[in-house]
């Protein structure tokens, strides 16, 4: 196959678990926050107005506490290898996150992907307003993104690999020939071409 892009989720595929759990934990929320997350992901609440209800939650969160916390996150287990061994191949690796530029910025860093795409936390005065924007706030996000860069580098769907796990990856499914369901929601695995529920995402590459 002849594959030249090649774009990742973050939360719970390139990263081991929910960025925004991590941060809701500091305020004794996480297990309001990751309910809240479990439902969005399984495709039964609109991911936008959940993003927002989650943020909201988090609202005088101290901003460097919320950097450390990205910093510390737990990459899941093969992720680097399989950025190096697609990079090696020439694909050009990026990553598409409903969750947060502070983590996914630093991540590209650690992991190597050429380019995320994700959402800022506001803050004032060195704490969360509970507030957010950017570019993966809706349902439609990363399929809107995808076609985006397709066109940009001349790409076609044939050549797509998508990989993620929960409802707001359906969007970019849509437009992708390899489509990689990694331990992911029911309402995901039904479009995938490709199925993985070993939490090892250099499962990926046995396919390629």
């Amino acid at each position: 196959m002849d594959l030249k892009l090649a774009v990742f989720d973050f939360d719970s595929t390139l990263m081991d678990g929910e960025t925004i759990d991590f941060y809701a934990k500091e305020l004794g929320l996480m297990e309001k926050v990751s309910r809240i997350t479990e439902e969005a992901m399984a495709g039964r609440l609109d991911f936008f107005e959940s993003l927002i209800e989650r943020v909201a939650l988090l609202k005088g969160l101290e901003y460097k506490r919320v950097e450390e916390i990205s910093r510390s996150l737990p990459y899941m287990k093969g992720a680097k290898d399989t950025i190096e061994a697609l990079h090696e191949r020439g694909i050009r690796v990026v990553c598409f996150s409903g969750g947060f530029r502070v983590a996914t910025s630093y991540a590209k860093e650690i992991l190597g992907f050429d380019a995320d795409f994700s959402n800022a936390l506001h803050h004032k005065e060195g704490r969360l307003t509970g507030l957010v924007g950017g570019d993966m706030m809706f349902n439609f996000s990363k399929g809107d993104m995808l076609v985006r860069l397709q066109a940009l580098m001349n790409i076609s769907k044939e050549q797509t690999l998508v990989c993620g796990d929960g409802a707001n990856d359906l969007s970019m499914f849509a437009h992708a020939g390899t489509r990689v369901a990694f331990c992911a929601k029911e309402v995901l695995k039904k479009e995938a071409n490709i199925v993985i529920e070993e939490k090892d995402l250099s499962k990926v590459l046995e396919y390629l």
